[in-house]
């Protein structure tokens, strides 16, 4: 890169290495990277909130994320017929506080910890003719990382103990956004254990997304903009059967691009008499609305508790009716079938998808169902995974992956200014040369600002150019290894032609290694290269390979090059068969 003032200024910027295969393809492009090489954080209380006074690691005594953990999504795979994410679960928004009471007197016992989770989803969704409840846990994962729960909060009517009961089959299923949104943070989430998730409306998301969502500063509150929406919404979230969730506006014709942004109306409303709607509060719980009855293959006649101070109207989701059971027409009274979805065309789909939107209300509060329907509408074949078992392509690494960008630099009366994307724990170094033969440290241990670098060089010389690498990197709380179905070791390992497989490399004790973290710029094996690799520990590293159908079996050397010294390691011994 070059800036002219009274010198010529070029800066070199090496950093670890990433193989990323780029495709047009929303599955995988939409997921929200931007801050992955910076820490989760948390406000633990309301001053703390105020003040904007965040930890990056945390205790309350019973949740503990002792090291800092880099936000949601970490790594992206693909094959044909699947996308994989390995996520810590961790917004990348400040996240916090909870309470159990609207008057912020009881803390919520729950604090979020990294999840280290490995979750996939089908690339071409199946519509089944008997659709499938949503249950408890992921049903799938927003685009920054953060699992997805559904409307439920696990407690419904029982009719044995005539009260309601967590995790029983019932019929009368309590709204988790009525009945624990209480208990929410400013982004419409809490933790179920120590895996934070949102149960509806995400506006923090929406605004790191540019989603017609305002914040303020002062109180760390965000609030739906008053002004009209100019844009589609982005997709906020991919659910297991594969389909995407877009936040609240779209376009006014479900298959015209052209026509006007607006909010999209669910299709639920409360069971008040209104709408041809039965008056829960006059005629009691004495069935299940038709939606219900359907996705669960039972007769309607499900008794619950009368409308009540204590079973207020809207404490469970059957408290809701379809308006489309009521003789009202979807794409003309209303936008969303029972599944919160509708088939349209999208900026990612100008062809046309299935697509879900969250529901609110004018106000920007949410409104049921949230998010998806009580039942998905196309098969959810996805869902939490232990291992890849098949050949994938690298499409995103994180943290000690990532790529630096390099600003263009500044330069001003003998003062030059450097700043790159870092990442956030790294420790930098800057050099200097005049002729690319022997270079100068200037600056070491340089601490970015999350994940900002910079560095301010005051010269009197005609030129300079100027390096810089990250050295070093501290401690955290990685978001856990993803494991292949096949694993080796190099020296004396082997692995099949056609397998994804990961090696553990330990490499010749002579150059002395680099210390573990050290970056990496290439492992090669026969002209195959890695889709990742990690210095783990000084001595070993490990990578993964793709190894191809038709590669050259045998014995073969497998070659790591780190990206700033000493000269590349050659390890024998590794034979494809």
């Amino acid at each position: 890169m070059k800036t002219n003032l009274t010198r010529l200024v070029i800066i070199v910027v090496t950093f670890g290495f990433l193989l990323q295969n780029t495709f047009a393809d929303p599955q995988i492009n939409s997921w929200f990277t931007t801050n992955a090489g910076q820490y989760a954080r948390i406000y633990t209380n309301d001053i703390s909130r105020t003040n904007g006074l965040s930890q990056t690691s945390w205790t309350n005594g019973t949740t503990i994320q002792s090291l800092p953990a880099y936000c949601g999504v970490q790594e992206i795979y693909s094959s044909s017929n699947w996308v994989y994410i390995r996520s810590t679960g961790l917004g990348s928004f400040v996240m916090g506080p909870w309470y159990l009471n609207a008057q912020h007197t009881q803390p919520f016992p729950n604090w979020p910890v990294n999840q280290k989770a490995l979750y996939r989803f089908p690339r071409s969704p199946a519509v089944p003719t008997t659709k499938t409840s949503t249950g408890g846990g992921p049903i799938g994962y927003f685009v920054d990382g953060a699992a997805m729960f559904n409307s439920w909060d696990a407690y419904s009517w029982s009719t044995v103990s005539n009260t309601d009961a967590q995790n029983i089959t019932g019929y009368w299923n309590r709204d988790a956004y009525v009945n624990e949104g209480a208990s929410f943070d400013p982004n419409n989430a809490h933790q179920a254990g120590g895996q934070y998730h949102y149960h509806a409306n995400p506006p923090a998301l929406r605004y790191q997304l540019g989603d017609h969502v305002d914040f303020n500063s002062v109180t760390k509150i965000y609030t739906e903009s008053t002004n009209a929406p100019a844009q589609h919404s982005p997709i906020l979230a991919w659910t297991a059967d594969g389909y995407p969730l877009y936040g609240p506006y779209g376009y006014s014709v479900a298959t015209n691009a052209n026509s006007a942004i607006r909010r999209m109306i669910s299709g639920y409303v409360l069971r008040n008499g209104n709408f041809g709607t039965s008056n829960l509060t006059v005629n009691g719980r004495k069935t299940i609305p038709a939606w219900s009855a359907r996705l669960f293959n039972v007769s309607s006649n499900q008794t619950g508790p009368n409308v009540s101070t204590s079973y207020p109207l809207g404490r469970y989701m059957e408290d809701n009716d379809y308006l489309g059971d009521r003789g009202y027409v979807q794409g003309v009274d209303f936008d969303l079938d029972e599944y919160n979805g509708r088939w349209c065309v999208t900026p990612e789909f100008p062809n046309g998808t299935y697509a879900y939107f969250v529901s609110i209300n004018t106000n920007g509060a949410p409104t049921f169902p949230y998010n998806i329907g009580r039942g998905y509408y196309g098969s959810p074949t996805g869902g939490s995974v232990t291992a890849i078992s098949e050949t994938v392509a690298t499409n995103f690494l994180g943290n000690t992956n990532l790529v630096a960008t390099l600003n263009s630099p500044g330069a001003k009366n003998g003062t030059v200014t450097l700043s790159w994307s870092a990442l956030e724990g790294g420790s930098y170094q800057v050099e200097g040369t005049t002729n690319f033969s022997n270079w100068t440290v200037l600056k070491t241990g340089v601490s970015p600002n999350q994940i900002n670098g910079n560095y301010t060089n005051l010269t009197s010389l005609d030129k300079q150019f100027y390096r810089v690498g990250r050295t070093a990197v501290a401690s955290f709380d990685s978001a856990g290894t993803t494991l292949f179905a096949v694993s080796s070791v190099a020296p004396g390992g082997s692995a099949n032609r056609g397998q994804s497989v990961l090696i553990t490399i330990t490499l010749p004790s002579s150059p002395p290694n680099p210390p573990a973290g050290a970056p990496i710029t290439s492992v090669t094996m026969d002209g195959i290269t890695a889709s990742s690799a990690t210095c783990t520990a000084q001595g070993t590293v490990v990578a993964a390979f793709t190894i191809p159908a038709n590669a050259a079996t045998g014995a073969q050397s497998i070659v790591v090059t780190f990206a700033s010294g000493p000269p590349p390691y050659t390890v024998s011994s590794f034979t494809i068969n």
